[in-house]
């Protein structure tokens, strides 16, 4: 049995698709695929598929997560060419490698978010965030299947800081951006609870609601703050070539990369 890890993105009005919907989205891209999957014992068989840390719905993401299950080997790279094919624009499979490790989740330690705010000037921004760091505790509450829910915003956050917008940005407002760094703890902290965090500390309220990506997620580097590729440890430990085709055609093509 082959393992195979996948990275995938959330684009565009992508964006606003639900985990549900993804997985539908996903498991009929395996089908048209033709993708050999593994599945389930039981009554109800259902292919192996794991799902790391989905992002909020609403949220882009260019470093979503999951690892699939093959009954028959194939070549990695063409997976990930005929999977990208068979999802929509906005839902692209831009990196995979086969599992070389075990405990991948665990390696997802933390997430880098970047929160647009139309309407806000960068000083404002900057004088917001230093509020927020400065405090030991910033409580935030977010209503949860279980009821309304009190926690600590600031623990979670590892850096945060305030950076003005690219110049070539269509429009002449003010706008700035929010880069942080999140550690996942329990309960999760979102970069909507940090923008209630924001507004608790320095009474920061951008004018639309924030346009939030995630940029990346995985392993956190507590020294310098930054957050690593969950899928180095694999691609690492690879072997040099695979050993099997995709399918009765790749062997008349050439892999592409899989960037």
């Amino acid at each position: 049995m082959q393992r195979i890890r996948l990275r995938y993105t959330k684009r565009g009005r992508l964006r606003f698709t639900s985990h549900r919907d993804f997985q539908r989205a996903f498991e009929r891209a395996l089908r048209r695929a033709e993708v050999p999957m593994a599945y389930s014992a039981g009554f109800t068989p259902h292919p192996k598929v794991s799902y790391a840390n989905a992002a909020p719905t609403g949220t882009g993401s260019e470093a979503e997560y999951l690892e699939i299950q093959l009954a028959e080997r194939r070549d990695v790279d063409r997976l990930r060419e005929l999977l990208d094919e068979s999802l929509p624009a906005g839902l692209d499979v831009v990196d995979a490698v086969e599992a070389c490790t075990s405990s991948f989740a665990d390696r997802l330690e933390a997430s880098v978010w970047e929160l647009r705010l139309e309407g806000v000037d960068v000083a404002e921004a900057e004088k917001a965030v230093a509020a927020f760091l400065a405090a030991e505790t910033v409580e935030v509450q977010r209503l949860t299947k279980n009821g309304m829910r009190t926690f600590d915003a600031r623990g979670a956050v590892r850096r945060l800081e305030a950076l003005p917008a690219p110049a070539d940005r269509p429009g002449d407002g003010a706008c700035a951006i929010l880069r942080l760094v999140v550690r996942h703890v329990t309960p999760a902290v979102r970069p909507d609870d940090v923008l209630s965090g924001l507004r608790a500390t320095a009474d920061l309220a951008p004018p639309v609601p924030a346009a939030v990506t995630r940029l990346a997620q995985g392993l956190l580097d507590e020294e310098t703050g930054t957050v690593t590729d969950p899928l180095a440890p694999d691609r690492d430990g690879a072997p040099a070539a695979s050993t099997a085709a995709a399918g009765p055609t790749a062997a008349q093509q050439v892999p592409e990369g899989s960037g």
